[in-house]
C-alpha cells in the first residue's frame, strides 16, 4: 500500500464509506480546496475534528467524493460528500493558505455480510429513525437496509456519542462490535 497526499476537511461529523452528509462551505479558502479537488489536484478526505490536536482530527479518515453541490441563498456553498475508502492520517501540513495536506494510507473498509437474526432490529430502527429525519434519507438515492455493515456504518455516523468512542468502534476489523453495542442500546431504551 502507497501513502497518498489529500486535502483534509475536518468537520465535528463522521463520514464512512457509503455514507453522506452535506457540509455548508463558507470560508473562501474552503472554496479553493473544493475547486482544486474538482480539477484533480488531490483528493479530499474527511476527519472528524479534534479540538487542541495537530493535526486538527483524529487519525482515521474517509477518502470521499463530492458528488452534489448547490449555492445557496447566503452565498454559501453546499456540498454532498460521499464516503468511499478509510484510510489513516500518517501526518498532515498546514499549508499557507491554512488548509491541511494529509498523508494518508488506506485502510480496510469493513467487508459486506448479510444482517440476521436479533441484529435485523438495528436495521428497522435505522429505517425508523430515517423517516423521522427524512433530511437524512434525502441524501441517499438507496438504503442498503440488508448489509450490517452499511447499517452499522450510518448509526455511528448519526449517534449522539463522543468522537473519541465513535472511533473506538470504527477501528474494529469488522461491523459486529458495532451491531452488538446498537442493538444494546436500542433494547436498553425499549425495556
Amino acid at each position: 500500500m502507497k501513502t497518498q497526499q489529500m486535502a483534509l476537511l475536518t468537520q465535528d461529523a463522521l463520514l464512512l464509506p457509503d455514507g453522506r452528509i452535506e457540509v455548508r462551505i463558507v470560508e473562501p479558502r474552503y472554496l479553493t480546496m473544493v475547486a482544486n479537488v474538482f480539477k484533480g489536484y488531490y483528493p479530499l478526505a474527511f476527519a472528524t475534528a479534534r479540538r487542541h490536536g495537530q493535526p486538527p482530527c483524529y487519525p482515521t479518515a474517509t477518502q470521499c467524493e463530492i458528488i452534489d453541490f448547490n449555492q445557496l441563498q447566503d452565498d454559501s456553498l453546499s456540498i454532498v460528500l460521499e464516503g468511499r475508502q478509510r484510510v489513516k492520517i500518517l501526518s498532515a501540513a498546514q499549508q499557507l493558505d491554512k488548509l491541511w495536506l494529509a498523508s494518508t494510507l488506506p485502510c480496510q473498509n469493513w467487508a459486506q455480510e448479510p444482517i440476521s437474526g436479533e441484529f435485523e432490529l438495528i436495521s428497522a430502527a435505522l429505517e425508523q429513525f430515517y423517516h423521522v429525519n427524512p433530511e437524512l434519507l434525502e441524501l441517499y438515492n438507496h438504503v442498503n437496509l440488508d448489509d450490517a455493515s452499511w447499517v452499522s456504518q450510518r448509526w455511528l455516523e448519526v449517534l449522539p456519542m463522543y468522537n473519541r468512542d465513535k472511533l473506538l468502534l470504527v477501528n474494529q476489523p469488522d461491523c459486529h462490535k458495532t451491531m452488538d453495542f446498537v442493538l444494546q442500546l436500542i433494547k436498553s431504551h425499549v425495556e
